[in-house]
């Protein structure tokens, strides 16, 4: 596996080789003063890239379930004196007992979504989401399209846009953005969605 530019292990094959990380963070149209949550941060890129160009007057949490993702981060956020990373270990679907309600201004998943379908753990993970973000703020997610390609999670495993619409609404959270043209350019066109849901 190549390791990532910026050295941490990561569960799984880091989105740095093939999806560029300012267009999905320019989706989110941040002010800078952000509280944001990278909800499955893996390698920490987004996380990273978040606190060098985006926030400067906000906070940003990495969250990861595996260990050697929120290590990582941690080492980075001593080596290079970051004030305003906080890193949690913690698996989302069972709750983040450490995390107040309604704190967070957005939370952003890239590539993660598809795997609480594969755990089938989606309510739980959607219910967290929605206490954890603010009564204006967003959940953001980027994942792969519902295509039958090799490259990606199996598609059983993979959402439409439909799909998380109706699965959001059942819990009180609204689209209320979609882009479908984004992410890595594939034969079958862009490999990935951008989806934005509020709570209602």
């Amino acid at each position: 596996m190549m390791m990532p530019a910026n050295g941490h292990r990561a569960h799984g094959f880091s989105s740095e080789f093939f999806l560029d990380s300012d267009e999905i963070i320019k989706e989110l149209n941040l002010k800078g003063s952000e509280i944001i949550m990278d909800a499955g941060c893996g390698d920490g890129h987004i996380a990273i890239k978040l606190l060098d160009d985006y926030i400067d007057s906000g906070i940003v949490y990495a969250v990861d379930v595996y260990d050697a993702s929120i290590e990582d981060m941690e080492k980075y956020r001593l080596e290079n004196n970051v004030k305003n990373l906080i890193n949690i270990e913690a698996d989302i679907t069972e709750g983040i007992s450490q995390l107040d309600d309604s704190i967070f201004d957005v939370i952003l998943m890239v590539n993660v979504f598809h795997g609480f379908k594969a755990s089938r753990k989606l309510d739980g993970a959607i219910l967290e989401f929605k206490r954890l973000i603010k009564n204006d703020g967003k959940v953001a997610i980027m994942d792969y399209k519902k295509w039958d390609v090799p490259k990606g999670p199996p598609t059983q495993v993979r959402s439409s846009p439909d799909e998380l619409r109706d699965l959001f609404n059942k819990h009180g959270l609204k689209m209320t953005y979609l882009n479908e043209e984004i992410g890595e350019d594939i034969p079958e066109g862009k490999s990935h969605y951008f989806i934005v849901f509020k709570k209602e």
